[in-house]
C-alpha cells in the first residue's frame, strides 16, 4: 500500500495501449517506405496520433519511465515501484532476453546485436515492445513503468506522441562501482533470482568510506547454480555505457526541457537507496515501515 503524492494517484486510460498499436503499425508501416526525410515521417505520426487520441480522465495510474547507464538498478528500482503503486513494470531489456531465449525469428538477429554490446533498432524495440503492450491490454492492466525505454530522441518523441509522461527518475551511479556492479551479477539457472557477488567499497582521496554497496548474495539452493550472463563482460560493459552516454544526454535535455526530470544519485545499496528513493519521489512504503516495526 503507498501513500502517493503530486506525482501519482491517476490512472491510464485503456485507450493508450491502442493508441500505442496504432502509432506502432503506422511507423512501421512507413518506416520502409519512400519518404523524403524523419522529419517527414514524423510530423505524420505526431498527427495521426494527437489527432485520434481521446482526452483521459484524470484519476489515473502512474506513467513513469526509469532512465540510467546498464546495471544502475533500473529493474530492481522500478520492479519495487511497481509492486507498490500497483502498476506494470516493462522493461525492454526483459523483453530482449526473452526473445533471445526463445526460438522466435529475431532471436539470431538479437544475439548479434548483444553480444556487440550494441543498441537494438528502434524497430525491433517497437516490436517488442507492442507485443508486451497487447498483453498488457488483455490483463486490463493500466498505467506502466518503463525500464529501458526510451533511449534515444526519436524513441522519446514517439512516446510522447502517445501518452504523457508523469515523471522521469534518471538514476545515477558512478562509473567504477557501475562496472563492478555488472561484473558481479549473477543469476540462478534454475528459479530464475538475480544476485549479485560483488562487495563495493569505494573510499575518498583521505580513505575515507564514500561508497558501500553490500553484495546481494544467493540462498544455499541456489548457490551452486549460479550463471552469468553472456553480455556481462568487461569488454562489452564498457562498450554499452559508452554507448549510452553517448545517447543518454539528449534523451535527458529533453525530459528537463518539459520539467519531468528527477535526477537520483544512489548513495548505496538497497538498504541505503529505497528509502532516499521514496522521499525524494513524497512516497510511503507502508507494507515496508510496518515489517521493520514489527
Amino acid at each position: 500500500m503507498a501513500v502517493l503524492n503530486r506525482f501519482a494517484g491517476a490512472r491510464a486510460p485503456a485507450t493508450f495501449y491502442s493508441s500505442m498499436f496504432n502509432y506502432y503499425a503506422l511507423w512501421k508501416a512507413f518506416s520502409s517506405s519512400s519518404l523524403s526525410s524523419e522529419v517527414d515521417l514524423k510530423s505524420i505520426l505526431l498527427s495521426r496520433s494527437s489527432s485520434s487520441r481521446p482526452d483521459r480522465p484524470m484519476d489515473r495510474n502512474v506513467q513513469w519511465v526509469f532512465l540510467g547507464c546498464p546495471g544502475v538498478g533500473k529493474g530492481t528500482y522500478a520492479s519495487r515501484l511497481s509492486s507498490l503503486l500497483g502498476v506494470p513494470h516493462i522493461a525492454t531489456g526483459d523483453l530482449v532476453r526473452e526473445e533471445l531465449s526463445s526460438s522466435g525469428p529475431l532471436a539470431s538477429q538479437l544475439a548479434e546485436i548483444v553480444s556487440q554490446g550494441k543498441l537494438v533498432s528502434d524497430e525491433i524495440i517497437f516490436d517488442l515492445l507492442s507485443k508486451r503492450l497487447r498483453a498488457s491490454e488483455a490483463k486490463g492492466e493500466s498505467g506502466f513503468i518503463l525500464d529501458g525505454f526510451p533511449r534515444t530522441i526519436r524513441q522519446a518523441e514517439i512516446l510522447e506522441g502517445v501518452t504523457d509522461v508523469d515523471l522521469v527518475v534518471n538514476l545515477k551511479l558512478r562509473e567504477e562501482a557501475l562496472l563492478a556492479k555488472c561484473l558481479g551479477r549473477r543469476i540462478c539457472s534454475e528459479c530464475g533470482g538475480n544476485y549479485n557477488i560483488t562487495c563495493i567499497e569505494i573510499k575518498d582521496k583521505e580513505g575515507r568510506p564514500e561508497l558501500y554497496m553490500a553484495p546481494l548474495l544467493p540462498p544455499p539452493n541456489c548457490a551452486s547454480k549460479l550463471i552469468t550472463r553472456s553480455d556481462d563482460t568487461e569488454a562489452i560493459v564498457k562498450e554499452r555505457l559508452r554507448i549510452y552516454k553517448e545517447t543518454s544526454q539528449p534523451v535527458e535535455d529533453f525530459y528537463r526541457r518539459r520539467g519531468k526530470l528527477l535526477e537520483f544519485d544512489l548513495p548505496g545499496g538497497i538498504p541505503e537507496s529505497w528509502p532516499k528513493l521514496l522521499q525524494a519521489l513524497n512516497l510511503e512504503d507502508l507494507n515496508h515501515n510496518q515489517s521493520a516495526a514489527a
